[in-house]
């Protein structure tokens, strides 16, 4: 008798353990975009603080690892700078665009450069090498050193599409993270990169005019400011998807930290735009 109980109550152990593990925590791992990638930390935190259920993961890695892996199903979250469709080789029919942000990417140098306004077409002549010294443009006499992103960067696609106008940048040192990016551009005089408003104003480095227009949140809310992108929190169609889009309403919805660390509110945008670049006025 003894030894029927205590098989029974093994069995009932076992089914609530099991009970357990299917409503229990579910980890999300939200990856990819560095530009984003500071916003989704932060709401991470205060989000499993409100859902303790709930477990998020955090990872850059760049908008291309962020829209691969999302779509192979590695990632339950992709973040990106960029549009799917804008992506070689990314199934963009298998996985479900949410844009929860605006943010503006704009030319970083170093803080002792005399130079604060180039035209877009010396933007394009010093990333393309044709400018090598910063007395062309009307600075010091000192070598420019160009930092890009690397090939799998949301921001490089976008300050490579609006800021010059698809020309190919010279081959050169590069970084895969905007943290990385600020840094080396603050310890190196006569640097020059581009990262995402939320890191130009770190200690070491300057954001640039282009063609008099300064990088402001009003200019991009209006297309002034035409180096801007949305960033996209991508989730895959084969999923329930059920806590990460409650997530991603949360990080979309959070006014307060959007604003504290640079990023525009899709509803605030006076303009539209989509994958192929095509502005339109927002009604």
């Amino acid at each position: 008798m003894k030894k029927k109980i205590f098989i029974a109550l093994v069995a009932a152990s076992a089914l609530a353990v099991l009970a357990a593990c299917g409503t229990g925590n579910k980890q999300v791992t939200a990856g990819g975009s560095t530009a984003l990638q500071p916003m989704v930390e932060h709401a991470s935190m205060d989000y499993m603080k409100q859902n303790p259920e709930d477990i998020i993961m955090v990872q850059g890695g760049g908008s291309g690892v962020g829209l691969a892996q999302v779509a192979a199903g590695s990632f339950q979250i992709g973040n990106s700078d960029i549009f799917a469709e804008e992506k070689s080789g990314i199934a963009a029919n298998k996985i479900t665009d949410h844009k929860v942000a605006v943010i503006g990417f704009a030319p970083i140098v170093n803080k002792s450069l005399k130079v604060s306004n180039l035209t877009q077409q010396q933007l394009i002549d010093i990333f393309t090498g044709k400018i090598t010294n910063w007395k062309q443009v009307g600075g010091q006499n000192q070598k420019i050193t160009v930092i890009g992103r690397t090939a799998g960067s949301g921001t490089r696609v976008n300050f490579d599409k609006y800021g010059l106008n698809n020309a190919t940048e010279i081959n050169g040192p590069t970084q895969d993270a905007s943290g990385s990016v600020v840094q080396l551009v603050g310890q190196t005089p006569g640097a020059i990169s581009y990262v995402a408003f939320s890191y130009t104003e770190k200690l070491g480095v300057k954001a640039l005019n282009v063609d008099n227009v300064k990088p402001t949140y009003d200019n991009v809310k209006t297309n002034e400011w035409k180096i801007w992108s949305y960033e996209h929190m991508y989730t895959n169609n084969s999923n329930n998807n059920k806590i990460e889009n409650r997530f991603i309403e949360y990080v979309k919805n959070d006014k307060k930290t959007l604003e504290e660390l640079g990023y525009i509110r899709v509803s605030e945008m006076k303009v539209d735009r989509d994958a192929n670049g095509t502005v339109t006025k927002v009604k």
